[in-house]
């Protein structure tokens, strides 16, 4: 029996940890778990075993850091196909009766993607692709990707899994205590990308234990219109006699994970600290709970990396103002590869209010894929709106969907047959929210009943592909009254009835319609209030125009869309201050460094040394600005892209002043070492640290990753570091970093040990002598500036 059809009508039973097990069975710290494949099968198989005798429908295989930054390619294949085989056999001799499949287990690679990290996105596909090409040759049943805490990341690996496989694929995410990943995203952000791109299951794994992910799993089941799986660690990681022990026992963890069941979830099952036990009480508690497959929401979404955006809730905003036309300094930007300019806009238009930015380069004579793709990645850098991808070049518009960290608008697609074939295989592949012109062969018709018939005949194409309604926003095409006295009306009319007749969305690009005439602004706001009261779901505006965003501001207050008026109240108390602000110039150093404009922070701190010391713009402006952003962190105002950047953009201004520091005279800090300890392949977060503590001007001493606790404590002494900081992600290593800390305590008693990653808590870092627990780069930060003033 297929499991997606299996799926429909059962609630799947999955299994629980790998590592745990491996762990009592002799796993000794920095070992491999993979290795065992090969080393020990008959543990492996074992422990699969055990699972299915529970209950388990599906087993993962012990693959989930088997990827080609470990392995070279051909150990890797071995590693798999051993894994694979021993997922076999313990399916051939297991006991229970129910169905049973096979899951190729991904997890993380471990490294950051570009611009945020060293790891580029395509290099980031092939990794996951060749392990997926390994898992396929080798029979698995369906891909499990897990334990992702990047969006960006999340969609090279099913990306890799769909392009080169055909199986089922379920995609599971680690959300943090805030109830979003490492990177920012929420639950529906994930659920808006994953199911534009075809995930065929999607949820949560790892983390916390399932009480403190109930939260989460509740937003997947009010959003998601696909299967929601449920994979919660056993509790928090305690340490007890030596060992390392969930805080959950199996009654709780079962009662806790069968609540989520009957709410919905149609696969269930553990992560690290469960056991054969846990679920087995969750399988047994399964035969009471009737399954509830979702319905399809029918939810218009966009997204960023961190937030989604709803169309059809109330009317959006798109800023008009990345594009060449009318635009001459904009187009010389362009073809001389300004991309500050086009940051500028990005950010302004943020700040004055558009909820997506639509991004158009169609100049002729340039490489549109390259700088589109290159526009797109470096605006996701600096501003967290989801983007329009505006392009009629379907290779520049492939190109830059690809490498978009989210679920994106695609602009344009029309009911030319030549347009229908390009454009909608990318939005099936890449998933999206494709605007669909009412234009055909035979142009842009005058009447509104025939730019409606093309609308439907577009929906029936994207239909056939196995696009939903709900991933189409039909723009009629406003055309301008001074050219036809009837035009608005048209147009007006054929958005009513795209969106009554066919319930479909509607996007217009306003200004449009004022073409030719004077104070175009006060036209395209009456324009504007008229296709939202005939049922315009998004407008692409200038952001910049009082008149378009006090009509905005409003119709939703007068229409009852804005609640209690806070949005118009909002509104109307900064728009004097706002109204005149533009994006041509951000003039001061600290606002450069807080918007992540690196290459301003650096020509502006040039400026500055003109007349002012170099100390002075460190302390009045860098560490203000980085000061600032971290606050915005901590409220989570700012995600850690946004804290990458500027601290990005504050390296670049230090590396500056370096420049015009006199030798011997830097005022640098106490010195810190920093490793993730021996076994331990990840040092994301590590990094993160490294890069925020250098730009508070502290000297730092990155070991890398996989560190033996020797060269930990020689580095120490060597460097007479005052401060040490340890990272572990892995439950498997949680013995290595105690082990570390109890050696440092040894031999360098003098250094403070401060201890992170995804698998610590603070009772955990107190019980192995740690001097401080920091659960992200600011709290470290705030350690340090504490220590260096002792």
């Amino acid at each position: 029996m297929r499991i997606l059809d299996y799926i429909k009508e059962n609630i799947l039973v999955l299994d629980g940890a790998m590592g745990t097990l491996l762990q009592a069975e002799g796993l000794k710290p920095g070992e491999l778990p993979e290795t065992w494949n090969i080393s020990h099968p008959d543990s492996v198989v074992d422990i699969h075993k055990a699972y299915f005798d529970a209950g388990s429908n599906v087993v993962s295989t012990n693959t989930f850091g088997a990827n080609t930054l470990k392995f070279p390619v051909a150990e890797l294949e071995k590693i798999i196909s051993s894994a694979i085989n021993n997922a076999r056999l313990a399916q051939k001799n297991s006991k229970g009766r129910q169905e049973k499949w096979i899951a190729l287990d991904i997890g993380p690679t471990g490294r950051m993607l570009k611009p945020f990290g060293d790891l580029d996105f395509e290099d980031a596909v092939g990794i996951f692709a060749e392990t997926v090409k390994i898992g396929v040759k080798c029979g698995v049943d369906l891909i499990l990707i897990e334990t992702m805490t990047d969006c960006f990341e999340t969609k090279a690996a099913l990306l890799a899994a769909k392009e080169n496989s055909s199986l089922p694929v379920f995609v599971l995410n680690a959300y943090g205590s805030d109830g979003k990943l490492l990177t920012g995203a929420d639950p529906l952000t994930m659920i808006a990308m994953l199911e534009g791109m075809g995930a065929d299951a999607i949820g949560v794994n790892c983390s916390f234990g399932p009480n403190a992910l109930k939260s989460v799993a509740d937003k997947y089941l009010k959003y998601s219109s696909v299967p929601f799986v449920f994979k919660p660690n056993a509790g928090i990681p305690e340490c007890k006699e030596g060992k390392t022990v969930y805080n959950l026992s199996v009654k709780d963890f079962a009662s806790f994970t069968l609540d989520v069941a009957r709410d919905g979830a149609m696969a269930v099952g553990g992560c690290c600290g469960t056991t054969p036990e846990h679920i087995r009480a969750v399988a047994n508690g399964l035969k009471k709970i009737a399954p509830l497959y979702p319905e399809n929401k029918n939810l218009s979404l966009v997204s960023s990396y961190t937030h989604a955006v709803e169309i059809g809730k109330e009317p959006i905003l798109i800023g008009e103002r990345i594009n060449p036309t009318g635009k001459p300094k904009f187009r010389d930007a362009v073809k001389s590869g300004d991309i500050e300019y086009i940051l500028k806009e990005a950010v302004g238009q943020e700040e004055q209010g558009a909820h997506i930015l639509d991004v158009n380069l169609g100049i002729a004579g340039i490489d549109e894929p390259k700088i589109l793709t290159r526009a797109v990645s470096e605006i996701q850098s600096v501003c967290d709106l989801p983007l329009q991808i505006d392009s009629s070049d379907p290779v520049a518009m492939e190109s830059a969907i690809r490498r978009y960290n989210g679920k994106a608008m695609i602009n344009s697609v029309n009911g030319k047959r030549e347009s229908l074939d390009a454009v909608l295989p990318l939005v099936k592949k890449y998933g999206g929210v494709a605007v669909a012109l009412t234009l055909d062969e035979n142009g842009i018709p005058e009447r509104a009943e025939d730019r409606f018939l093309i609308a439907k005949n577009i929906l029936a194409e994207a239909e056939k592909c196995g696009i939903d309604k709900k991933d189409i926003i039909f723009d009629p095409l406003a055309m301008s009254v001074s050219a036809d006295k009837n035009a608005a009306n048209e147009t007006l009319s054929a958005v009513k009835m795209i969106k009554e007749k066919l319930g479909a969305n509607v996007s217009l690009g306003i200004s449009n319609v004022s073409f030719g005439l004077p104070n175009r602004d006060k036209l395209n706001a009456v324009f504007l209030t008229m296709a939202l009261n005939n049922g315009l779901s998004a407008a692409i505006i200038n952001p910049y125009s009082e008149e378009i965003m006090s009509a905005y501001h409003s119709y939703l207050a007068l229409s009852g869309a804005d609640i209690s008026f806070e949005k118009y109240l909002s509104y109307v108390s900064g728009e004097k201050e706002t109204a005149s602000k533009n994006a041509e110039e951000i003039s001061d150093l600290k606002t450069a460094i807080i918007k992540g404009l690196g290459e301003k922070a650096s020509k502006l701190t040039k400026k500055m040394l003109e007349n002012s010391k170099p100390l002075d713009i460190v302390n009045g402006e860098i560490i203000p600005a980085l000061n600032e952003v971290g606050i915005g962190y901590e409220n989570k105002k700012i995600y850690l892209p946004g804290l990458l950047m500027s601290a990005e953009a504050a390296g670049r201004a230090f590396d500056v002043i370096k420049d015009n520091i006199p030798s011997g005279n830097s005022d640098t800090k106490c010195h810190i070492v920093l490793a993730t300890v021996k076994g331990d392949i990840h040092d994301i977060g590590k990094n993160i640290v490294k890069l925020i503590l250098e730009n508070y001007g502290y000297s730092v001493t990155d070991l890398g990753k996989n560190v033996e606790p020797k060269r930990i404590v020689d580095t120490i002494l060597r460097m007479n570091a005052k401060i040490v900081g340890l990272s572990a992600l892995m439950t498997t290593t949680l013995p290595a970093i105690e082990e570390t800390v109890k050696m440092i305590k040894k031999y360098a008693p003098n250094c403070k040990i401060m201890v992170g990653g995804a698998v610590l808590s603070e009772e955990y870092a107190k019980h192995i002598g740690a001097d401080f627990y920091g659960k992200d780069a600011i709290e470290a930060v705030k350690y340090a500036e504490i220590v260096n003033k002792t």
